[in-house]
């Protein structure tokens, strides 16, 4: 069995009612490509919109939560209150949540081994930023961020590992096919050698950062890209050619 292509659009701080449901209308229109599983990263107040208004064959997510179910945590949300909305994943680990918000690797895995644990499903996003990459620590970096989670969670079958170099997120840049492919295959080897080759050959590993209709064919067809996470494109119409990119 092969992987099964993962695209996820996060429509970040971006929508309203009014927005969201001629997305909703778009998505819903489609074509999707029935072999790629779809989820949408949507704003907090309108998770609700937006599960109304889609099939039930793509997934919405939140785009956080907590580490617990409850409590004197003002203005978070915790696993149980998405399971309560029907709500099946969360995006965690976002870059945006590392460096604006503070977010230690710590936190995250405590976050993602909690939302396993509340039985949803998980797109945990590790990257590197421009000067990480240019002086040479890619890996060091990902392999960091991956090692936090890895050490606290047992079942990853429903994780999915969003690989975002922070330099081609929201800036024009992408990471090559190439580049993008190199990381992706250092990561499954990370797998294979630190938590089992079972794993490294099942899990999900998105690219995210610049992903557009005229890139996401060559991205796609490279043996470790196993989907996006796309920003800024998934608010447009092509976002339903980047699902479709193996079709």
């Amino acid at each position: 069995m092969g992987r099964k292509f993962c695209v996820g659009g996060n429509w970040k701080m971006n929508g309203d009612k009014a927005s969201i449901a001629e997305l909703c209308k778009v998505l819903t229109a489609g074509p999707l490509h029935a072999e790629t599983e779809v989820v949408v990263g949507c704003p907090a107040p309108y998770l609700t919109v937006a599960r109304s208004q889609l099939p039930d064959s793509v997934g919405v997510a939140a785009q956080n939560c907590y580490k617990v179910a409850k409590g004197a945590f003002t203005g978070e949300i915790s696993p149980a209150m998405l399971k309560d909305l029907n709500i099946g994943w969360v995006i965690l680990g976002h870059s945006e949540r590392r460096a604006i918000f503070g977010e230690s690797d710590e936190l995250i895995a405590d976050k993602v081994v909690h939302a396993l644990a509340e039985g949803l499903k998980v797109i945990a996003c590790i990257g590197e930023t421009l000067q990480e990459r240019e002086a040479g620590q890619t890996e060091a970096v990902c392999f960091r961020q991956t090692k936090a989670i890895a050490d606290k969670v047992k079942d990853w079958s429903n994780v999915v590992i969003a690989y975002e170099p922070v330099w081609a997120i929201g800036t024009g840049k992408t990471a090559t096919p190439e580049q993008a492919q190199e990381v992706h295959a250092a990561l499954r080897k990370w797998f294979t050698e630190n938590v089992s080759a079972d794993v490294a050959g099942a899990i999900r590993i998105q690219y995210g950062g610049s992903v557009t209709a005229a890139n996401c064919r060559e991205l796609a067809a490279k043996p470790d890209i196993d989907g996006f996470l796309v920003g800024g494109a998934s608010l447009k119409p092509e976002f339903i050619q980047i699902v479709n990119a193996r079709q």
